[in-house]
């Protein structure tokens, strides 16, 4: 599909042109990420309206999800364009499967509010529902979410799942204050998926 498109809408032209170029795909790549998704969105537009084949790729996990890559199929449907979706790996499904914890009813929150105050009324909300959380987060605010998860659901044991599906993949169930000592010891590097069990 990738070596067909003729282009790839990429977050990152340099991570796509490496993974392109190891599969020996030459197909040109454009960025859209969260900074240009407007300008680069009509952009796209008008290629697919010109019935040019464009390929919309993430660094991680599924497009659409947790990222821009939503507003370019819904404009895209929008115009009768169609969109044809390519089954990969989405970490909120691969973090569950993997978790160990009931997922039978649960909520996709992706990444929750900056500002602490926002981000526990945002946790105490989610609490309430009585199903199992998953969260997104990233390298930078990945402890700071892990004490908001502790100050409103207790130590319970969450799963924190990093780099799913790539060489460095970890998957680790214990309660939020022995994943904080555990990433103030190894550092908090790559994308995390953290999946909180419902209260029982």
């Amino acid at each position: 599909m990738l070596r067909e498109a003729d282009v790839v809408a990429c977050e990152d032209t340099r991570r796509t042109r490496a993974l392109l170029s190891h599969f020996d795909v030459h197909t040109p790549t454009l960025s859209y990420h969260e900074h240009n998704k407007l300008v680069r969105g009509r952009e796209l537009l008008r290629a697919l309206e010109e019935g040019k084949a464009v390929a919309l790729v993430t660094d991680a996990g599924t497009p659409g999800i947790s990222d821009p890559g939503f507003l370019l199929v819904r404009d895209a449907r929008a115009r009768g364009i169609p969109v044809v979706p390519v089954p990969g790996a989405a970490a909120l499904v691969t973090a569950l499967s993997a978790a160990g914890l009931p997922a039978d009813r649960f909520v996709f929150e992706g990444f929750l509010p900056v500002k602490p105050g926002r981000r526990r009324r945002r946790l105490e909300a989610l609490s309430a529902l009585g199903m199992t959380v998953v969260l997104y987060e990233s390298p930078h605010r990945v402890a700071a979410t892990l004490e908001a998860i502790r100050e409103v659901f207790g130590e319970v044991e969450i799963v924190v799942a990093r780099e799913l599906t790539k060489q460095f993949e970890e998957v680790v169930r214990a309660t939020p204050s022995a994943h904080l000592e555990r990433l103030d010891r190894a550092g908090a590097r790559g994308e995390f998926t953290l999946v909180v069990p419902r209260g029982e």
